[in-house]
């Protein structure tokens, strides 16, 4: 079993940045593949980023150049970065990890941008 605890959420204003973190602990041997999703309201859930290896990146094409994702493994966390943000990067975010074929979600957090 992996646990994921995120933090950092908030509410900011149009421009500003927010830094989320996701703790992981459990069973965190073995995890290849972390990443952030969001879920706006009345919207489906979507990828906003994921770190494979601790180092191959992948981004959603609306935040390119914005956000940046790592990961400190000795830690067992990953981070996401948000910069330049938007009123329409509102929404609750999701931490996943990946492991063995099995998709496991924190709680989420809230973030807020304000025009």
């Amino acid at each position: 079993q992996v646990q994921l605890v995120e933090s950092g959420g908030g509410v900011v204003q149009a421009g500003g940045s927010l830094r989320l973190s996701c703790q992981a602990s459990g069973s965190t041997f073995s995890i290849n593949l972390m990443g952030w999703y969001r879920q706006a309201p009345g919207k489906q859930r979507e990828l906003v980023a994921t770190i494979f290896s601790g180092s191959i990146t992948n981004y959603a094409d609306s935040v390119k150049g914005r956000f940046t994702i790592s990961r400190d493994n000795a830690e067992s966390t990953v981070y996401l970065q948000m910069n330049s943000l938007k009123p329409e990067d509102t929404a609750v975010y999701f931490c996943n990890a990946q492991k063995w074929g099995i998709d496991y979600w924190g709680q989420g957090t809230q973030v807020t941008v304000s025009s």
